[in-house]
């Protein structure tokens, strides 16, 4: 595999890992695949930094074990540059359908890739 298909494959890896509740309810698992300089924009509109989504994330939607996951679909993605990748895909999770972009950085430390910014679009009912 190359460079550039190993760097999409680790972004997609940490991806998934951040849609499994058990990651999603452990500070400590969130911390380690989230930039220190993370930046959300959600599905509602609000903007969400590192420590704010950190300390919210357990509470979010597809956090529980006992509740509806996210169920992934076409995931793409591209190197930006040398330790930049961007993925789009979409989510559905209930019946809420979500359109997804992130962008995730490789940090010079052991630490890895991390999501660095992230941006969810709701998909209204009947919308290709």
């Amino acid at each position: 595999m190359d460079s550039a298909a190993d760097d999409v494959s680790q972004a997609i890896a940490g991806e998934l890992k951040l849609m499994d509740p058990r990651v999603r309810a452990s500070r400590e698992r969130a911390e380690q695949l989230l930039d220190p300089e993370f930046v959300e924009v959600g599905g509602s509109g609000r903007q969400l930094t590192y420590g704010v989504m950190l300390a919210e994330l357990a509470d979010h939607p597809g956090s529980s074990t006992d509740a509806p996951r996210y169920e992934p679909s076409e995931i793409f993605g591209v190197r930006l540059a040398p330790g930049i990748v961007h993925l789009t895909f979409e989510t559905m999770l209930g019946d809420r359908r979500t359109r997804h972009s992130s962008i995730w950085r490789k940090g010079a430390d052991v630490a890895g890739w991390r999501m660095y910014y992230h941006q969810a679009t709701r998909v209204p009912p009947g919308v290709e």
